[in-house]
């Protein structure tokens, strides 16, 4: 890969060269077929997604793996990369016409080894998985034949479906299909990874790649605990970054490339880019993992989503990026003590990242009905298994992240807010439950009959729409 310097000067270069040019006066015949705005072409679709955009504005958006993403990120996705198909890697495609999608490539593996502080020479990176899921089956294609074995964080406790997740009757995620996969839990009281559970089921199960990654555990990760274990048993270690990756750029949780043999993510969540996903691997095995991505699992890259992400990894890397991080982490532990505070329960007793558990069983209630009743209210947060649950679809938690709001402008007064109104939905699905009856569907009917939920869903709306919105002008909606 050659110097984002000499990136920079050929591109320059480039621009001088086109400026020489006047290629609109050249024109001569127009399209066979009158090139529409999606206003003209399908009005029913552009309400919708007017709609959609004023959903956001007015609410409350807490999924932890959710975030919004800036014009600049917006622009590139909807760009004319996506017109191109670049089956390949730079220097080396299947399809002629990549001299550009060939540099927007490079451009962003070198911001991304940049943004977290890596030496080329000891690792590359591959920004052509579509998503996450997808980052980590390659992982799995890479290192692993058919039928070894992995072990990965229970879902149920905090894991992610692609970290081998099944049920005694059903093998649910491909991982566990093609794998034979073991999960490693926390500790039943304090919540947190009981690593040495982990290290004595790793040396009786031998794993040939062991996980340390989460989607919904609010601590951060004991890397070197990890790779001890890991090397103990012959395995390599795949750290799974996905909701922490812009915390881990910003250097405010700890650091899995000291330990890890490959760490995959997505850009998304706490990273604020498109919808796509990495994959970081020491030079010995990067050779795999990009086979295993191309050929072996994906056909021609997604150049939007690489270009929107090239442009988010340069602004990954400036002080505003550092501070939107460390305000991350300073909202949601002011949200987890104003939560408490008010007699609720939080899993671990708080946080020491993005994300919270809040504990319903206590209310009587169960995290799809809190769902349900937070939507009412437009406050967005989901359902999520917490310990001692055992089944996802009726836990007995949700689970709350600040990166999207944090984006907005909201710091620790705000976040306390939050919690009131929060709070204050928990009371009003109290008195539901108990006029209505304990059915989900009784429950959601209590909840659009309730005055209460329409009052507190107007307070709701009134606070949210102080806050501005990147991407898109929120007074400009056409709802």
């Amino acid at each position: 890969m050659q110097s984002l310097r000499q990136f920079t000067n050929k591109y320059n270069n480039l621009l001088k060269a086109s400026s020489r040019f006047n290629f609109a006066s050249k024109i001569t015949r127009q399209l066979p077929v009158k090139d529409l705005s999606l206003k003209e072409h399908d009005h029913e679709l552009y309400k919708l997604i007017e709609a959609e955009k004023f959903r956001q504005y007015r609410g409350i958006e807490l999924i932890a793996s959710e975030n919004f993403t800036y014009k600049f990120v917006l622009e590139c996705l909807g760009s004319a990369l996506t017109n191109k198909y670049s089956e390949g890697y730079p220097g080396a495609r299947y399809y002629g016409g990549n001299e550009y999608i060939d540099k927007i490539e490079d451009l962003a593996r070198n911001r991304a080894l940049e943004a977290y502080r890596l030496n080329p020479a000891e690792w590359g990176v591959n920004v052509q998985p579509y998503s996450g899921s997808p980052a980590n089956l390659a992982v799995y294609t890479a290192l692993l034949q058919p039928g070894e074995r992995l072990m990965g964080l229970d879902l149920t406790q905090g894991g992610h479906l692609t970290h081998g997740y099944y049920t005694e009757s059903k093998k649910v995620s491909a991982t566990s299909l093609f794998w034979e996969s073991k999960q490693y839990k926390v500790n039943l009281q304090t919540g947190h990874i009981d690593y040495d559970a982990l290290e004595a089921a790793a040396k009786e199960f031998k794993p040939k790649i062991i996980i340390a990654g989460f989607s919904a555990y609010p601590r951060d990760l004991d890397y070197k605990r990890f790779r001890q274990i890991a090397d103990s048993v012959g395995a390599y270690l795949l750290a799974d970054m996905a909701h922490i990756s812009g915390l881990v750029a910003a250097q405010e949780l700890n650091n899995p490339f000291e330990y890890a043999h490959v760490v995959s993510t997505t850009t998304h969540k706490s990273l604020r880019g498109p919808r796509s996903g990495m994959i970081f691997a020491r030079r010995e095995i990067m050779d795999k993992i990009d086979f295993a991505v191309f050929p072996m699992l994906q056909g021609g890259p997604h150049n939007h989503q690489v270009a929107a992400l090239a442009a988010q990894l340069k602004q990954v890397n400036t002080p505003e990026f550092k501070e939107y991080c460390q305000q991350v982490k300073k909202n949601a532990k002011a949200l987890a003590d104003e939560l408490m505070k008010r007699g609720n329960k939080i899993v671990t007793d708080g946080t020491d990242n993005h994300l919270l558990l809040l504990d319903v069983r206590p209310h009587s209630l169960t995290g799809s009905k809190l769902e349900k009743a937070c939507d009412e209210v437009h406050i967005t947060l989901n359902k999520n298994t917490i310990i001692g649950d055992k089944s996802a679809i009726t836990p007995g938690g949700v689970r709350i992240g600040t990166p999207a709001v944090t984006t907005r402008g909201y710091l620790e007064q705000d976040m306390k807010q939050v919690g009131v109104f929060i709070d204050e939905t928990i009371k009003i699905s109290k008195k539901i439950q108990e006029t209505s009856g304990k059915k989900l569907k009784e429950f959601q009917e209590g909840l659009e009959k309730s005055a209460e939920i329409k009052q507190l869903a107007q307070e709701v709306e009134k606070f949210a729409s102080q806050f501005d919105i990147p991407g898109f002008d929120a007074t400009k909606i056409d709802a």
